[in-house]
């Protein structure tokens, strides 16, 4: 941006309604602009729930594209605030491979991701799909006999990913007394706790692993992690519990476990495809809790996020490295 030219800042009406007195606050009388979508170049812009709205990366709306193309037709954009902990929308890669820096909200929803992931899980080891499905019809139908749950102390959870949502995730189900086993980006030193493997030794870990939890960010070295043959590598008895990204799962093998019976049952907040086409087996399977990209709701996240951009655009302007910048 020139010397002296006002700071331009591309945001929501909603957000600019919300939080303009405080990016007037953090600038400290530095000129600046609060910019909608379509109101020309910008140097900055915070993407915030509103402006994604129902779209996802598969299928974006109206509203949510005329805010990527601002995004687009910016020369002069330097760095993007997201709203969520994951970058791997098309467009934000696009943006970084120009050069832009995109930093995420990592850790302003882990809490809530971690207590999703977990309530699926106790879900499904206290068979609560079998029970609501006997509500439905009005049956009576305890849990005796075949059906009889095991006890969750001392089974043995392997974590993939541990940044903010796998370090809450393994201190609840520690909690609940699980083992836990950590899957992450590099393996961890000899003694460290908790130990932890590199993600190409995953498979190494499954056949004693009851539950499989993905929390990890889609890359190269997760994409397809999960495929046939770490599927058939688990135990009939296991689950799969999936929070991060769904292209991190062969979905077409995990479908095929679930109907076979190779895979006791999943709790899958994430998918190929999103929405999850209406033809998706996964929506019926007996065994399946399916949630539509939700994990991470609630009604404190949108103060936490706004926080982050409001530090972020401080240290922007003095001249301070950015945090959370997708990697």
């Amino acid at each position: 941006m020139n010397e002296g030219a006002p700071l331009r800042i591309l945001m929501s009406a909603k957000a600019q309604a919300l939080h303009g007195e405080a990016v007037a606050q953090v600038l400290q009388g530095r000129p600046h602009q609060l910019v909608l979508p379509g109101g020309g170049d910008v140097d900055i812009a915070f993407v915030t729930r509103e402006v994604t709205g129902l779209s996802t990366k598969h299928q974006v709306l109206p509203a949510t594209q005329a805010f990527y193309d601002s995004l687009r037709a910016a020369p002069s954009l330097r760095w993007v605030q997201l709203h969520s902990a994951g970058a791997d929308r098309p467009v934000f890669v696009e943006l970084k491979a120009r050069g832009v820096d995109i930093a995420t909200a990592s850790g302003a929803n882990a809490e809530v991701v971690a207590q999703s992931a977990v309530a699926g899980l106790l879900a499904l080891a206290r068979r609560f799909p079998q029970l609501m499905a006997a509500q439905q019809e009005r049956r009576w139908a305890p849990l005796m006999g075949g059906a009889l749950p095991r006890d969750l102390n001392g089974q043995h959870a392997t974590i993939v990913g541990w940044g903010p949502i796998g370090q809450h995730v393994g201190r609840l189900l520690t909690a609940f007394g699980l083992r836990i086993s950590v899957v992450r980006s590099s393996a961890s030193a000899p003694g460290a706790e908790p130990a932890a493997v590199a993600f190409e030794s995953l498979k190494e870990l499954l056949p004693a692993t009851d539950w499989l939890v993905l929390a990890c960010p889609l890359s190269e070295r997760t994409r397809g992690l999960v495929d046939a043959e770490a599927l058939a590598l688990l135990p009939a008895s296991a689950h799969l519990v999936n929070v991060a990204r769904g292209e991190i799962v062969d979905e077409a093998a995990l479908i095929e476990a679930l109907q076979q019976q190779r895979l006791a049952g999943a709790f899958l907040d994430v998918f190929h495809q999103e929405p999850l086409p209406a033809e998706s087996p996964l929506w019926s399977l007996p065994n399946v809790i399916a949630t539509p990209h939700s994990a991470g709701f609630s009604d404190g996240n949108a103060a936490r996020v706004a926080a982050m951009f409001l530090e972020n655009l401080g240290r922007w302007a003095a001249g301070e490295p950015l945090l959370r910048l997708a990697a």
